[in-house]
């Protein structure tokens, strides 16, 4: 049976606009008829994508999203002495393996039109692969190609591929994550902000050199995330990588636990951490416990009110379903459990 870890968080977030949508303001969301602060998936994957942790318990095992791996693997030939023009021939005949190619006349003719993700192994053989077309050998790239559907790509394997014109290269993404969203209803305010000139000595112009308006919000954010362990190994290469799947996992909900999104960052330093988590383990049905908020959550400590009510939703859960999942807590608030208990649990067998 599918063996799936599922991760419940609340975390505080001060006032913020760490995600915003096309107006600049923070992006929301209608839950049981009142408006919420929301956060993309698409924002935090990334932020934890990125982030300097995971970069680093991860190193040598992460993609990189890119247009120009033509543009390295040109790079990398004309270092070795490879004529410029032969370079680029045999860099765009690579490239194209990943994606569509720039027009030929453009400014960028090695770049592939769409983002792809590219693993270190697919990388050393798109170089390889280049480095033979330029030096005149015949391939044929029906048969000899750089991408591959499996490799040590955590990134790839947890979230996932799609190449639309190598479809038989595409990854089910064996993490899923829900948009983070306030267990409450929220009202976004205003700053309106002004910057000076310092060498404005008022005598002509005493007004601000600058005047801005700024959208924020504050609140205790619910966040689901749900990982297939075993699409996760298979997407890694099998049973031989079950001791990276366990690392990819232990570093994927650390991460989820301490990482923000960067947006305005500077302006409000809101880095923020899980002040909950519910960790759940086993082969049962996945399912969110977003149900907990539909009723807005209440009172002067959301952040209790908050978790009384995840908790309570989870136990109406198991009486009416019956799978009573194994399962890790950490409470800031009560000061029981801890992040070292969830990453152990995450990851036992």
């Amino acid at each position: 049976m599918t063996h799936f870890i599922q991760l419940h968080l609340l975390t505080f977030h001060a006032p913020s606009n760490i995600n915003r949508d096309d107006t600049g303001r923070p992006k929301t969301a209608i839950i049981g008829g009142t408006e919420r602060l929301r956060i993309s998936s698409q924002a935090f994957k990334r932020a934890i994508r990125t982030s300097d942790h995971f970069a680093h318990a991860m190193d040598g095992h992460l993609s990189q999203r890119t247009r120009r791996l033509g543009d390295e693997l040109i790079d990398a030939l004309t270092e070795e002495g490879v004529e410029a023009e032969r370079a680029r021939e045999a860099a765009i005949e690579v490239a194209e393996q990943f994606g569509k190619p720039e027009d030929a006349g453009g400014d960028h003719p090695a770049w592939i039109r769409q983002l792809a993700f590219i693993s270190p192994m697919e990388k050393d053989a798109a170089l390889a692969l280049a480095r033979r077309i330029a030096a005149g050998e015949e391939v044929d790239k029906k048969k000899e190609t750089a991408l591959l559907r499996t490799d040590t790509a955590v990134d790839i394997a947890m979230f996932g591929r799609m190449l639309a014109d190598s479809p038989a290269f595409n990854r089910d993404a064996a993490v899923q994550v829900s948009h983070p969203f306030t267990t409450h209803r929220i009202q976004i305010e205003d700053d309106y902000y002004t910057a000076v000139d310092d060498l404005n000595t008022g005598e002509e112009d005493a007004g601000a050199g600058f005047i801005g308006n700024l959208g924020f919000g504050s609140g205790v954010f619910y966040t689901y995330i749900c990982i297939n362990r075993d699409l996760l190994e298979q997407n890694l290469g099998g049973d031989s990588e079950r001791e990276l799947a366990d690392s990819a996992i232990r570093a994927f909900v650390e991460a989820a636990c301490i990482v923000t999104p960067s947006g305005k960052q500077n302006s409000f330093a809101s880095h923020a951490r899980a002040s909950y988590a519910l960790a759940e383990s086993g082969p049962s049905q996945p399912r969110s416990l977003a149900g907990a908020f539909v009723r807005s959550a209440q009172g002067d400590d959301l952040m209790k009110t908050s978790i009384e009510a995840l908790s309570s939703h989870r136990a109406a859960m198991i009486q009416a379903y019956g799978d009573d999942i194994p399962m890790c807590e950490m409470n800031l608030p009560a000061g029981t459990g801890t992040l070292h208990d969830i990453l152990d649990f995450v990851v036992a067998r």
